[in-house]
């Protein structure tokens, strides 16, 4: 049976044409696929949206066990957001691992990677999918092939695009114990090699360095961004832990020559959180949040820089200081006056402690704000949005003993904990100066159980790499949809939290993510000034993902999902349409 969630997206509709405020409907659920480990829309066009559900299919089966490969299913869904047609792969990946579906030139390709133990080599091929009946429209292609020196060599790539979006980029790395090197392919109209693929390399240490971006400007100049690490000495004898220094941020020619190299270290303001971007065929943008030491472990500004995309040279500075009592207030007596999530903010409060002693003991961990979205204004300036967020995992054993006396089994659980607190909106204008400011407290806690090692505790586990790929975390974090001047923030928060609208407030914590509400924040790009309202509530449709919409022209799809202990869980899409 289908559900239709029509009477709640007749009322928004008819709410929001009064209100002049982004309007929602529901398609119908359908049920999703057993096993699904991520869910996000690919692209939509004027005939419907495309989604991907990534899961594990059967590789080879033995008779004792088998092995499984990644593999994904295709979905389809008309404007009225009903199902036509899903489409597996699994008979076409046969022998290969998928690795994504990418909108390119009004196509939808299909990437997948072949592993040739004889050869060590790892190729990457990519076949075009008709988007009107879901099935490939033609055999393999191989885009890249890559080749290692040694087996414990890692190889990593990432499918992007170059800055203006007009040209696919392959970024790779072969990866050893003592070298960083990095290639670039540019593949251009119907995924053919347009360009000599650049490789690029430095002097640092392995493990002493991350790629955390790459820049593919207009006129085929490489901005590598990267984060370097020191040795420190921690509290333990003969402990050691790697801590990160600084950010390198290099300029490379079309041929891979250094142009130049950005200083990161301004004026006594050392970069710990960066975002860069190339204004439309223009300059770069370097927006970053800085300390006012080396090793400071807060964030006391932020700082903007306008580069020269061809020699490097800085164009202008400008940095504000933020205030961090402009920060959320947090404080456990509030959350225990909240009975509902009284177990939770137990176990909450039992991390943290753990994560504090952890810190203590120098392992390394920092809270960093990550950047967002970036939007241009019709002034010529910048409005960006940015958040507090964290990522950890933790786990736990619990043993269950046999029958008669007989042995039993300790079972593992790994807990996946991704923090989104505080949102930060600010603007540049058209010189490069920080306007306006704003900050608006929240505290999303989603966790995703799943089996893990047979270790207890808790450890750091986040990493800036560039490679790095999912989804996750689903419920919490923002999206956001500009129209005009104004830029519309969704996103799930506690229903107490209704009224929190200034920096500094209290607020409570967001766990249960399918009894929220979703609220909608109107930006004004040039003054700043924002208000909130409730969009729907999550008690009434599947628990909707703001973050992983995907916004076309003046739309915005958006996936829910149910998830249900007794039966399939189910999913839903819906459109956002600004009046």
């Amino acid at each position: 049976m289908k559900t239709v969630y029509l009477s709640l997206g007749l009322a928004l509709l008819s709410l929001s044409a009064y209100a002049q405020q982004p309007a929602i409907t529901w398609g119908e659920d359908f049920n999703l696929k057993k096993g699904t480990s991520d869910l996000k829309v690919i692209t939509v066009d004027k005939s419907g949206a495309y989604l991907e559900e990534s899961h594990q299919a059967l590789k080879t089966y033995f008779v004792i066990g088998a092995t499984t490969r990644e593999s994904a299913t295709l979905v389809k869904v008309d404007k009225d957001l009903k199902e036509v047609y899903r489409n597996s792969f699994n008979k076409e990946l046969r022998g290969k691992e998928f690795e994504q579906f990418v909108p390119f030139e009004d196509k939808i390709y299909m990437f997948s990677s072949e592993y040739s133990k004889r050869d060590r080599s790892l190729a990457i091929f990519a076949s075009a999918v008709d988007k009107n009946t879901g099935e490939l429209t033609g055999e393999w292609k191989q885009v890249a092939t890559y080749q290692q020196d040694a087996k414990s060599d890692d190889i990593n790539f990432k499918i992007s695009y170059s800055a203006d979006s007009s040209k696919l980029i392959i970024v790779s790395s072969i990866e050893g114990k003592e070298k960083n090197a990095y290639m670039i392919q540019e593949l251009g109209k119907n995924l053919k090699s347009t360009t000599k693929p650049v490789i690029l390399s430095n002097e640092f240490e392995h493990d002493k360095y991350e790629l955390e971006d790459v820049i593919y400007t207009t006129d085929r100049k490489i901005v590598l961004v990267g984060r370097v690490y020191e040795y420190e000495e921690g509290k333990k004898k003969k402990a050691k832990f790697l801590d990160f220094s600084n950010y390198n941020i290099r300029i490379y020619n079309e041929k891979g020559k250094q142009q130049n190299e950005i200083n990161t270290a301004i004026n006594g303001k050392w970069l710990i959180s960066t975002k860069l971007v190339q204004e439309k065929s223009k300059d770069l943008v370097l927006a970053a949040f800085y300390s006012n030491t080396k090793k400071g472990r807060t964030i006391d500004g932020l700082l903007v820089q306008r580069i020269n995309v061809n020699d490097g040279s800085i164009l202008s500075t400008s940095d504000k200081a933020i205030n961090n009592s402009l920060l959320s207030a947090y404080g456990d007596a509030d959350d225990n006056d909240d009975t509902e999530d009284k177990d939770d903010s137990k176990e909450e409060r039992k991390m943290r402690e753990n994560l504090n002693k952890m810190k203590d003991e120098g392992e390394g961990f920092s809270r960093y704000m990550q950047f967002r979205n970036i939007f241009y204004t019709a002034d010529n300036g910048l409005v960006i949005l940015a958040e507090s967020y964290h990522h950890y995992i933790s786990t736990s054993q619990s043993y269950t003993p046999g029958p008669n006396g007989m042995s039993g089994s300790w079972n593992t659980t790994t807990y996946y904990n991704y923090i989104s607190e505080d949102m930060m909106m600010c603007k540049i204008d058209a010189a490069g100066n920080i306007g306006w400011i704003q900050m608006l407290p929240k505290k999303q806690r989603e966790v995703i159980r799943a089996s893990g090692p047979t270790t207890t505790g808790i450890g750091y586990s986040y990493s800036y790499s560039y490679f790095l790929g999912g989804n996750r975390p689903f419920y919490s974090g923002f999206g956001a949809i500009q129209s005009g001047n104004t830029i519309h923030i969704l996103f799930n928060d506690n229903t107490k939290n209704a009224s929190v609208v200034q920096a500094g407030q209290k607020v409570k914590s967001t766990l249960r993510f399918s009894k929220t509400d979703c609220y909608i924040l109107d930006l004004d790009g040039t003054s700043g000034k924002f208000n909130r309202k409730l969009f729907f509530s999550n008690k009434e449709v599947p628990t909707a993902m703001p973050r992983l919409g995907a916004v076309i022209g003046n739309d915005m799809y958006m996936v829910g999902k149910s998830d249900r202990m007794i039966g399939k869980t189910k999913i839903a899409v819906a459109k956002i349409t600004i009046n």
